[in-house]
């Protein structure tokens, strides 16, 4: 069995979770999420509790185990607290701005990138611009919008400019040497 999944995931006030059959359901305060478990793994509600339980000690279940586990405590925080992601824009001139449900993005291109923002996500760009902040409650979604606009322009290894984490490293090279 996953250790991760042995663990019980409990549920805060405010939050709601409904199981029937294989379909988990979620509510809280910041909104509503849903997942099905996989086949071979059961999910029960008790005493404040959330728990899941392999039918047999296949390899394969003990990974759906642990994962299912993480999915749903992953759904629970979401309704509850939210998840957060930083962007920092590095390099002269570029700029973000949220134009109605659009992520503008001035990265050094010809033209500006105009990117849908998903729903459920809300954006935030600082002051100078140079700053986005990505907030919702699914961590999936928010981690493949983030990961969409890192793609736009990735920091590149010579001088670091591009569109990276806050708090990323990225190793820059020496580039050209000059010999006399």
């Amino acid at each position: 069995m996953s250790r991760i999944g042995k663990m019980p995931i409990v549920i805060p006030a405010k939050v709601q979770v409904s199981i029937t059959g294989q379909a988990v359901k979620v509510t809280g305060p910041r909104g509503n999420l849903a997942w099905s478990v996989p086949e071979g793994i059961r999910a029960s509600v008790a005493d404040g509790k959330v728990t899941f339980t392999p039918e047999s000690s296949q390899r394969r279940l003990g990974a759906l185990h642990g994962l299912s586990r993480a999915m749903v405590n992953n759904m629970v925080i979401g309704v509850s607290q939210g998840f957060t992601k930083d962007l920092e824009l590095q390099g002269v001139g570029y700029r973000a701005k949220v134009d109605g449900k659009k992520l503008v993005l001035n990265v050094g291109f010809s033209h500006p990138v105009e990117m849908v923002i998903p729903e459920g996500l809300s954006l935030e760009v600082s002051k100078k611009q140079d700053n986005i902040s990505i907030t919702g409650s699914d961590k999936q979604v928010l981690g493949e919008f983030a990961a969409v606009v890192r793609r736009v322009r990735p920091p590149e290894p010579y001088k670091g400019k591009g569109i990276r984490y806050r708090g990323e490293i990225v190793k820059t090279k020496a580039g050209k040497k000059v010999s006399a």
